[in-house]
């Protein structure tokens, strides 16, 4: 048996077995990745077993439907029988597509080591690509330098990324000495602990259906706006105007990195919400507020230190995700509330959920990310600070330069969301019903209410693009998805709408390039493809954003 490293480096591996292998990598091959923060922990070494490995260890090459739907193989296989007897231990989550072997930690050592089984479906090929059907070569190349640049894999991309905040905050670090010159664990400042939040001191707001803390309610209730912190991506379009429809095209812009880039410089709760009634709104405090922002009128409101008349009906509510106009109190997270203000319009809260141990949390995260990300794309010959045309040149076609590098890149953009969405996991399963076990919930890291401040400081952020956007050229959007905008243009390029001057953007507007926060071409489609779509599924105002890319409509939901 070989092993393929990173670098190119290859091992001959002697292990006949399991144990035997998971001893040699913890003592011959010393393989393994050194710890992101101080107060933190080595990464495990991350093996990867090809078809040919598991059927010289035992292992079958495919899971069956059974062991799919478990996650696992069955606790009597032989190769789990062979680590008992060896004395290694498994995670609860047994022997599956990201098996963890271990021994308990003995002072400072530990012992443990990450397996990958591509054949099992490790490597979700939403993310991951083709990566899975890679020469061991290849796909060592791909793991290495996303385990240098963001850290080596603990699973899933949504795992690893909530992983990453954790490894780049650990919950505990060494005290200074005592009197006897020993050190002992204590709270890492900055961090969210050990411990997690008890499940019923959680804001009713703030938590999902279904949530031990909602118990009492109705079984059919159905929480309305005024019960239920509602803070996601847009999903809103709109029909065309006549003047749009008589433009030729409509040209998709996407902002990279959108959710890291909302993440960075966001203050966020660090540990348990206060309940307060008609508190003071504090635009620094991290919180839900019950407020009734009805009153804002996007058709004229403050850029800046100017009022601005603009026509409201063709511009999203940015307070919520389908961008209706809000007609009472509704929860908000702060960054939503402090928009609000900036408009120009008072906000009165009628209660909030706010926590004053707060701080800066994911900076560290967003960071890493980021770097992970411009290195890639630079290797891939996109480069910080390009011109508005050759940054678009460089952006053509760069997946075809290295497809193996271009996998990377697939995976630390599913990082960021897939991280995120961790912070507010649901179980999985048909079994599931209220009132049973929630897993999640024992994790210090299932943070709803971070999650919700990310995505509230995203759409924020993009809405106050496009109003400034509005403001200097009279454009709006015609449909947004998420980080995507569409907007109908005389020609097929983003260069056609917007509105640079002498290789200058508009300030506070849309800038082409590849730093998290700016954005990039998503797709250019005829202005008569997209009448044509919304008249063939009776959808005036189909979201085209969701098909801008490559003009594809199968099918569609048109919210009957």
């Amino acid at each position: 048996m070989l092993a393929y490293c990173t670098g190119g480096l290859v091992l001959d591996v002697p292990a006949k077995s399991i144990p035997a292998l998971v001893d040699w990598t913890l003592t011959e091959a010393k393989l393994g990745h050194p710890k992101l923060s101080g107060p933190g922990k080595d990464a495990d070494p991350l093996l990867v077993l090809t078809e040919a490995a598991l059927e010289r260890y035992g292992l079958p090459v495919s899971l069956t439907e059974e062991e799919k739907h478990a996650g696992r193989i069955p606790e009597g296989h032989k190769v789990i029988k062979q680590l008992t007897r060896a004395e290694w231990k498994l995670t609860k989550r047994g022997f599956g597509p990201w098996a963890r072997i271990y021994r308990p930690a003995t002072g400072s050592e530990r012992a443990c080591v990450q397996l990958c089984i591509p054949s099992w479906n490790a490597l979700d090929t939403r993310h991951w690509g083709e990566a899975g059907q890679l020469p061991p070569a290849e796909l060592a190349r791909v793991l290495g330098v996303y385990a240098s640049r963001v850290m080596t894999p603990r699973g899933s991309t949504a795992v690893t990324g909530l992983e990453l905040m954790t490894a780049l905050h650990p919950p505990t670090r060494a005290s200074e000495p005592d009197a006897t010159g020993k050190r002992h664990s204590e709270h890492n400042p900055g961090s969210l602990g050990k411990d997690a939040i008890d499940p019923m001191n959680w804001p009713p707001c703030e938590v999902p259906d279904g949530h031990p803390v909602l118990k009492d309610l109705p079984r059919f209730h159905v929480r309305g706006p005024a019960e239920k912190l509602l803070e996601e991506a847009y999903d809103w379009a709109r029909p065309m105007t006549d003047a749009e429809c008589t433009l030729r095209h409509l040209v998709g812009i996407d902002v990279n990195m959108a959710f890291a880039a909302g993440a960075n410089g966001l203050n966020v709760g660090l540990g348990e919400a206060t309940h307060v009634q008609a508190p003071a709104f504090d635009p620094k405090l991290p919180g839900s507020w019950l407020v009734d922002l009805s009153h804002v009128d996007l058709s004229k409101v403050k850029v800046g230190k100017e009022w601005v008349e603009l026509d409201g009906s063709l511009l999203p509510s940015p307070f919520t995700p389908k961008g209706e106009h809000p007609t009472g109190p509704a929860w908000y997270a702060t960054p939503t509330v402090a928009y609000a203000l900036e408009l120009g319009y008072e906000v009165r809260p009628i209660e909030a959920w706010v926590r004053y141990d707060n701080g800066r949390y994911l900076d560290g995260w967003y960071q890493r990310l980021r770097d992970a990300y411009l290195a890639t794309m630079a290797d891939l010959g996109v480069v910080a600070d390009l011109a508005p045309a050759d940054f678009l040149a460089a952006m053509d076609g760069y997946k075809n330069r290295d497809p193996d590098l271009a996998i990377v890149v697939s995976a630390i953009k599913a990082t960021v969301k897939g991280g995120l969405g961790k912070l507010r996991e649901r179980p999985r399963g048909e079994s599931w019903r209220p009132g049973e076990p929630w897993r999640a919930l024992s994790r210090p890291t299932w943070r709803p209410d971070i999650r919700a401040a990310v995505i509230s400081r995203t759409r924020i952020n993009l809405h106050r693009k496009i109003v400034k956007h509005a403001t200097f050229t009279g454009q709006y959007p015609i449909a947004i998805l998420s980080d995507c905008v569409v907007y109908a243009a005389g020609g097929p390029s983003p260069l056609d709408f917007l509105p640079y001057r002498e290789g200058k953007p508009l300030p506070g507007g849309f800038k082409l390039g590849i730093n998290p926060g700016l954005v990039k071409h998503e797709g250019t489609q005829d202005v008569l493809w997209g009448e044509e779509v919304r008249e063939r599924f009776n959808a005036p105002e189909l979201n085209l954003a969701r098909y801008i890319k490559d003009g594809t409509v199968t099918d569609v939901d048109n919210g009957e």
